[in-house]
């Protein structure tokens, strides 16, 4: 894969608003069909020897947060890139465990985003945002519990790019997106983009990786308590998620 240089994505990202949309997503649009011939572990590693210190991980210790975060952990280098997780306050006690098993496991430079807002002042001032069943309810909440936490982390560490595990098959909005493009100012890598469930799985297994606890329960996403369910008959995948109103919690879309 021929390697662009650091500077031009840096002169990308600052010149943005100057630059002709199309000359911006052109120079994107290139280098994601050239990562889409790479495996998963060397888009990261790809992504890491480009970006250095301002590239980063991301990670909600869900279903499948295992997969990437071994990937992070096999890189090729002594030094790792640091790992983002953001904490709502809200996580099933299993997500939280799951966190402390996965952090030591693979030894991750963990960073742990928060609202500044506490669970309980947000409460107060504005009840209980996911019990509406309006949608710009929701919107509020994942932008005061998720979006803001993690974007002044990125700020705060300086970071240029950023890597999730988002896969094709989990949302209708994701199956419109790139290997790399750019989200709120930032370049966004998806190295799982086209891997399928079966792919997630077998990756786990072959690594002998563990799993979920609330996996065995029938859950095939998990993110809060309050917005999370297994899977029945009816329900499945995202649907389970935000009581329907949405797929997306907002991290993954275009929008401040």
């Amino acid at each position: 894969m021929k390697k662009e240089s650091k500077d031009n994505y840096i002169n990308d990202l600052r010149n943005a608003a100057q630059l002709p949309q199309p000359a911006l997503m052109k120079s994107i649009h290139e280098t994601s069909k050239d990562l889409e011939k790479l495996s998963p572990q060397d888009q990261l590693q790809w992504a890491f020897e480009e970006f250095d210190e301002s590239f980063v991980v991301t990670t909600s210790f869900g279903i499948q947060s295992a997969v990437l975060l071994h990937m992070t952990k096999e890189l090729k280098s002594s030094q790792k890139p640091k790992v983002i997780w953001v904490d709502t306050g809200y996580l099933p006690k299993e997500t939280y465990n799951y966190a402390e098993k996965l952090t030591t496991l693979f030894e991750l430079n963990l960073v742990v985003a928060q609202s500044p807002v506490s669970p309980a002042r947000m409460e107060a001032l504005n009840g209980r945002l996911w019990e509406t069943g309006v949608q710009k309810d929701l919107e509020k909440y994942h932008q005061i519990r998720k979006v803001a936490p993690l974007e002044k982390a990125f700020s705060d560490l300086n970071v240029l790019c950023w890597a999730s595990g988002v896969r094709k098959g989990q949302t209708k909005n994701r199956q419109s997106m790139s290997n790399i493009d750019c989200i709120r100012e930032r370049l966004t890598l998806r190295p799982l983009l086209n891997w399928s469930k079966k792919d997630i799985f077998y990756y786990m297994e072959k690594n002998k990786l563990p799993q979920h606890p609330l996996f065995e329960k029938g859950y095939s996403t998990v993110g809060d308590w309050h917005s999370s369910g297994a899977e029945n008959t009816n329900t499945k995948g995202r649907s389970t998620r935000f009581g329907g109103l949405s797929e997306e919690c907002g991290i993954h879309l275009n929008t401040q």
